[in-house]
């Protein structure tokens, strides 16, 4: 993509405005750093343009107060660009013991699968961030099958973002825009823990 022109034109009848608003289903995966923080940076770019920003976190606990939360619930309550709705969905990373069954953490996640089609149905943002959202499908908690046919079938133009590790092929094939993020090396490789301002 030369200067950001595309390579080819389809023959789809669209006109060139037509075919550059599509709404974009778009999938940040891969075991590399930074999958949320690109779906973040997303998201400030779409609230500048004034659209409604919807956040559905699906792993990361309720109690941790990371950064991009903190920036975009100020940011959304501003009034310069547009509202900001943050969803937790999860309970803890996958890794670490918490209280409930593996049951109680699908019932959480097939709860914030249900509110998200509601969302969708309702045009309620016109972007969205499901952050982890991989792993509820990897565990099979969610019906791969009904997540990849309400996304491709949304109506308007809400554009959404999907991020974690170990995207299904099927959710891959049906995104407009697929990255996977690579990993070169991790200050973990070496024994040293996540720490503020990089990891939250």
């Amino acid at each position: 993509m030369p200067q950001g022109k595309p390579e080819s034109v389809p023959d789809d009848g669209l006109t060139t405005r037509q075919r550059r608003n599509r709404p974009l289903l778009i999938v940040h995966t891969g075991p590399g750093k930074g999958k949320s923080t690109a779906a973040f940076g997303m998201a400030l770019r779409a609230w500048n343009q004034g659209w409604p920003v919807g956040v559905f976190q699906f792993v990361k606990s309720a109690k941790w107060r990371i950064g991009e939360e903190r920036a975009l619930r100020v940011l959304g309550a501003s009034g310069e660009g547009g509202p900001v709705a943050w969803h937790k969905m999860g309970e803890g990373w996958s890794w670490i013991q918490r209280p409930g069954t593996e049951e109680d953490h699908a019932a959480d996640a097939r709860e914030g699968w249900a509110q998200i089609k509601r969302d969708l149905a309702a045009e309620a943002y016109r972007f969205y961030v499901l952050d982890e959202f991989t792993y509820p499908l990897k565990w099979g908690w969610l019906d791969l099958d009904d997540v990849v046919e309400t996304l491709t079938a949304r109506p308007g133009t809400q554009h959404v973002v999907v991020t974690g590790r170990d995207a299904p092929a099927r959710l891959v094939e049906a995104a407009d825009l697929v990255t996977e993020m690579g990993k070169v090396r991790h200050p973990m490789d070496a024994g040293q823990k996540g720490q503020r301002g990089i990891e939250w």
